[in-house]
């Protein structure tokens, strides 16, 4: 794995980030089986619940980048964190008080995803004051690397957990995260000063600003398109691939947890070859790439009832080769939009895509399990796969195939 920048503070930043990551791999786990196998709900009702986790980002992400910029971020981030413990705890309480339900639930996931907005938006804005410019790739790949990790382990605890104790008491283990990350957070060395006192300006001329300098930069503009798409796309992939594991499958919590760790392994083993495979192909290259593997992932996992042998294998197979891909990609993407993006202007950038990467969900998730519903899981995995297809096509031809030319802010 990639050393840690020797940057003081970043080791409990980076160690925050881990738990915070893990313990939100486990939920993902435990809220897939709670829904189907708890609740006895649909591909529907597993999209229903995503959405309703990632509607915030919709309803005020925007709002939440100029937060970001107008106040410290660190508190940001660590009051949001504490607010996530407590909101997760509330599934294991609803539960043992027979009040749980897909509404209730998606109700929680709300309230989950209402302060996450604001806690992501400070997170990913607080990196670049925390590491200097020359040591923000090497950040992100160590952030990158540790995410595999968490995204490997987490789902194996989490389908283990759920197979063990439930799948509402498995939700505890990332309410104990949150709060642990905060405390780490607010633990963390760093100068996080306050924004200095600007003239007042209307939110919506903020919001303008973060916009325009977004969609309008040559090589952010094709990034940010083809990553919404991309997110139409993967949230159709997730919501399916839960239901199609349990139900088509037949793989149990515990074999759903197995094959979502491979996304994990193969996220590792990606992060940790991107930079030697960017030195050949530069760094659009690396993200092209990284899609093209992703979509032959997802479509090895629709093409299972076409193989012969176990099933299990072969699911873990699409899994580490999608989140191979994710590992290639993932650390020029983010390195290269906080390396371009002015100080003043981080808080505004990472929201913006952040919450129209969500919105995003929030549309494909649904739409995923209603097709599944209509047709099959197979034809939804295969189309969400062609969609992942599609941007790597349109970043290929587009101005982000010279993102490597592009000088820092």
């Amino acid at each position: 794995m990639t050393r840690e920048p020797r940057t003081p503070g970043f080791a409990l930043f980076w160690t925050a980030s881990t738990v915070s990551t893990f313990g939100s791999y486990v939920t993902t786990v435990a809220v897939g089986v709670l829904v189907s196998v708890t609740l006895g709900g649909s591909s529907l009702d597993q999209g229903w619940v995503n959405a309703a986790r990632w509607a915030p980002y919709l309803l005020v992400g925007l709002l939440a980048g100029v937060v970001a910029d107008r106040v410290r971020r660190r508190p940001l981030l660590v009051g949001t964190g504490l607010g996530r413990g407590v909101v997760l705890a509330l599934v294991p309480v609803l539960w043992a008080t027979g009040g749980l339900t897909v509404a209730s639930l998606a109700a929680v996931l709300f309230g989950f995803g209402l302060l996450s907005v604001f806690g992501d938006a400070a997170q990913q804005s607080l990196l670049p004051r925390l590491v200097p410019t020359a040591g923000l790739a090497r950040a992100n790949t160590a952030l990158h690397q540790s995410e595999a990790v968490a995204q490997g382990g987490g789902p194996l605890l989490g389908g283990t957990l759920a197979g063990v104790v439930g799948a509402p008491l498995t939700l505890a283990v990332d309410a104990v995260g949150q709060v642990v990350a905060a405390v780490l957070v607010w633990r963390t060395p760093l100068a996080d000063p306050r924004p200095p006192r600007a003239p007042r300006r209307a939110v919506l001329g903020e919001l303008r600003e973060g916009l325009s300098w977004l969609y309008r930069h040559p090589t952010l503009r094709p990034l940010a398109l083809a990553t919404h798409v991309w997110f139409v796309g993967n949230a159709a992939v997730g919501t399916v691939a839960v239901a199609y594991s349990l139900d088509v499958l037949d793989l149990g919590a515990f074999g759903f947890g197995v094959t979502t760790a491979g996304a994990g392994v193969g996220a590792l083993l990606g992060t940790t070859v991107a930079g030697a495979v960017g030195r050949r192909t530069g760094g659009p290259g690396t993200v092209v790439l990284g899609r093209a593997l992703e979509t032959a992932g997802v479509l090895t996992l629709a093409g299972l009832p076409l193989l012969v042998g176990p099933a299990l294998p072969a699911a873990v197979l699409g899994q580490v080769l999608f989140g191979f891909g994710m590992g290639l990609e993932g650390p020029f993407e983010m390195t290269h939009r906080q390396t371009v993006t002015p100080d003043r202007l981080q808080g505004r950038t990472n929201a913006t895509m952040r919450s129209l990467n969500r919105a995003a969900v929030v549309a494909g998730a649904p739409l995923g399990g209603a097709l599944a519903v209509a047709t099959s899981p197979r034809v939804a995995l295969t189309a969400g796969a062609l969609l992942i297809a599609a941007t790597a096509v349109g970043l290929a031809v587009s101005g982000f195939r010279r993102a490597d030319e592009v000088p820092a802010a």
